[in-house]
């Protein structure tokens, strides 16, 4: 029935459909849901390509195939019978496939369940994360604070909030529309961002994408994104990390059910009555001066700070004039993988030879935790490639992901210690220790390139300690978002 189907829609689109043709495309219409379903996205698919190549942009290396837009057009030889039949089976399509999209998983949002059926409603998600499956197999998860609207199956307005999707060749034309442009999917996997304020962005991780914005058309292929503007498209570097995909929907949501959140708050609110505590920021209160985006943490409808451009920034004054032998620093992060020489979590401002102890916490080109103290030196023999010490093993995932970083210096043992999700990594020796130094600071990007920070960071915290091995797991495993 398919093969039949396809044929017939084929020479439809073509315009070389007979009228016996006709007769058998209305026949198998009239009957078969799912091949008016079918046909439809045809149609939908067909008129989406031939948007997107009208005007299509000269300088382009490759190029769509050229394709004709749908016009609902009969050979002559119809009657108009069969254009009323054929009108009368689309309309029955309209009427049965206001089934856009079911929900596979839901964390952190209460209004929708796992089986539920998504029409044409606009849905305002406050919190939360949202796993879809539409009636063509395109897989979407969305990501709060959001406001969405299916318009069918194949057509989806993002009004505000994240989406990353992953779209099989049945569902190719997937189309995302967004307030300053659409991403029309080739089958491929991507994302889009649509901020409270500003332009969308479109991110490409597999395949390739159409970033159609109001004056400029492009191509985008694995590796791409692009903000979509009113003047064109500017090219960004792609932040993978800034989304969600299914299988961590499924993560987060057993991570509540079990009642990690719960964990979590009585973690930090032993913490909060710790005696070393110098910084705990949750970011719930509000992140602070700076330049940064607010978006949604770990848990649903929780804040933490996002740093996208260079520049982006979070200022601190952590410890006073004082000096802290011993020091722990964690946090939980969602971050980039880049090229950039380091990812600035934590450092000081007062980083000059007459400063000596201040500190500076990143993530190095090679994605290994680094922890430096200005004037601090390797004891002999160390396998570090620089004067400072890394972990052994990177702290990036290939894909985005939540991870719990640690790091405990002790100048008196001279030692750091690197802990990645609760388990201790690798320690190094130091000749020279001074003792930490804090005082104003700065989380994310100075404005150079070379601390150019990307993504989101949740629950920092410095303690004037150094936490055991068993301390640091257990911090861990409190704050999981995922089981």
């Amino acid at each position: 029935m398919n093969a039949d189907l396809d044929l017939l829609s084929q020479r439809y689109l073509a315009g070389t459909i007979d009228a016996e043709g006709m007769t058998r495309l209305n026949a198998i219409l009239a009957v078969d849901a799912d091949a008016r379903r079918r046909f439809a996205e045809q149609m939908n698919l067909d008129s989406a390509l031939a948007t997107q190549a009208t005007g299509w942009r000269t300088e382009q290396t490759s190029p769509l195939p050229s394709r004709p837009a749908v016009r609902w057009r009969f050979p002559r030889t119809a009657t108009l019978l069969a254009a009323a039949a054929a009108c009368v089976a689309l309309a029955l399509w309209i009427f049965d496939s206001r089934h856009f999209a079911t929900v596979e998983n839901v964390a952190g949002f209460t209004e929708l369940t796992p089986g539920s059926p998504l029409h044409g409603d606009r849905h305002e998600m406050p919190a939360g994360t949202l796993a879809l499956v539409t009636a063509q197999g395109a897989r979407i998860v969305i990501e709060a604070p959001a406001v969405f609207q299916f318009e069918s199956a194949q057509r989806l307005h993002l009004i505000r909030g994240r989406l990353s999707a992953a779209v099989p060749p049945a569902a190719q034309g997937f189309t995302v529309i967004t307030p300053s442009g659409t991403a029309v999917d080739l089958g491929t996997r991507f994302g889009v961002d649509v901020p409270a304020t500003g332009d969308a962005e479109v991110h490409v991780f597999e395949g390739e994408v159409i970033a159609h914005a109001p004056h400029d058309r492009r191509s985008l292929r694995t590796g791409d994104a692009v903000t979509m503007t009113t003047a064109g498209h500017a090219a960004r570097e792609t932040r993978s990390a800034a989304f969600i995909q299914s299988d961590e929907v499924h993560d987060l949501t057993a991570g509540l059910a079990a009642g990690q959140r719960a964990r979590s708050d009585a973690a930090l609110a032993q913490l909060r009555s710790d005696a070393a505590l110098i910084a705990l920021l949750d970011f719930e209160t509000g992140g602070g001066a700076g330049s940064f985006r607010t978006v949604q943490g770990r848990w649903p409808g929780s804040r933490a700070p996002e740093f996208v451009e260079v520049g982006d920034h979070l200022q601190l004054d952590l410890g006073g004039e004082r000096s802290w032998p011993r020091l722990t620093l964690a946090a939980w992060v969602r971050l980039d993988r880049l090229d950039a020489p380091y990812q600035s979590l934590l450092h000081t401002d007062g980083w000059a030879a007459s400063n000596p102890g201040q500190v500076h916490w990143m993530v190095n080109r090679f994605s290994t935790m680094r922890l430096a103290l200005k004037g601090n030196t390797l004891a002999p023999g160390s396998p570090e490639p620089d004067s400072f010490p890394d972990s052994r093993t990177p702290v990036l995932p290939e894909v985005g992901r939540w991870v719990h970083l640690a790091v405990v210096y002790d100048s008196a043992a001279r030692t750091t210690r690197f802990f990645l999700n609760g388990r201790f990594d690798s320690e190094s020796r130091e000749a020279t220790a001074h003792p930490a130094r804090l005082g104003p600071a700065q989380i994310g990007n100075w404005n150079r390139t070379d601390r150019k920070l990307s993504g989101r960071v949740d629950e920092l915290l410095i303690l004037g300690r150094a936490m055991p091995d068993a301390e640091i797991r257990a911090l861990f495993e409190a704050g999981n978002p995922y089981r």
